[in-house]
């Protein structure tokens, strides 16, 4: 058995580049894809200091066809996103001869994250309301047309109010993260 599953929340580090690429295929012609970065940064205490220290990382991500579509439209630099997908390691040979790798984040599902002035799409989503926010939204790779939550199925709508769907049946809270 093996997994390949990568979960990540970040800020977009550039513009999406978007590009067309007919590879001879009929059915393939013009096949969408937008690439970008993503920077996840965690934040820990350094135990001799005793100051607040940061580490960056940045990912290459990848999104094909309808999801690049959303991506061209939606994602922005700055914007906050989580990501779910799965790595992919490429190589090539560059003029001189010498191999290069690289290892990018192919997306599955892309949920906008964020306030309204972050998420331009915001006014686009259909979900209910929260606290006066729209609902934010989630795309899943190879679900053309459909704004639905992350709730574990393509196109799944919620079938309650998010405040409502947080509460246990005796009242107490529950934690609501995607993961």
């Amino acid at each position: 058995m093996s997994l390949n599953k990568v979960l990540l929340i970040g800020n977009v580090g550039k513009d999406p580049e978007v590009r067309y690429l007919n590879n001879g295929n009929p059915g393939d012609q013009n096949a969408k894809v937008a690439t970008f970065t993503l920077a996840t940064t965690e934040r820990y205490r350094d135990r001799v200091s005793g100051e607040m220290k940061e580490m960056t990382e940045w990912h290459n991500i990848v999104t094909w066809r309808s999801l690049a579509d959303r991506v061209e439209r939606f994602v922005k630099k700055g914007s906050q996103i989580f990501i779910e997908g799965h790595l992919r390691t490429r190589n090539w040979t560059d003029q001189s001869g010498q191999t290069h790798y690289t290892t990018e984040v192919i997306a599955d599902n892309l949920q906008l994250l964020g306030k309204r002035p972050d998420n331009p799409s915001a006014q686009y989503h259909q979900g209910p309301q929260q606290g006066g926010r729209p609902a934010q939204g989630a795309w899943r790779q190879g679900q053309p047309n459909q704004d639905a939550w992350h709730q574990g199925q393509a196109g799944s709508k919620p079938s309650q109010a998010p405040e409502a769907a947080s509460r246990q049946n005796d009242g107490s809270e529950v934690d609501d993260l995607p993961f």
